[in-house]
């Protein structure tokens, strides 16, 4: 069980990087064709887009990184307390 949990945590980690890495590149504005920007995007769409359909708009903000990044961090102090 102790494995799954370190796998699992890892995974939610490295996922969280991914979306800080999209962050950053939203802002930074690389070219299209960057293929750290396209993984990045095609990792982590799929998780934001419904969120981001279930925000509120916020005038241009788009906050469904800092949900998922909150729900991650809340899943991971789950698992750790499995450990």
């Amino acid at each position: 069980m102790t494995t799954i949990v370190d796998v699992l945590t890892f995974l939610i980690q490295v996922f969280l990087l991914i979306v800080l890495i999209r962050v950053v590149f939203s802002f930074v504005s690389p070219f299209p064709t960057n293929p750290i920007s396209r993984f990045a995007w095609r990792v982590t769409e799929p998780v934001l887009a419904p969120i981001r359909r279930l925000l509120p708009a916020m005038g241009g903000l788009d906050l469904s990184p800092l949900v998922v990044w909150l729900a991650a961090i809340i899943l991971i102090q789950l698992l750790g307390s499995l450990h």
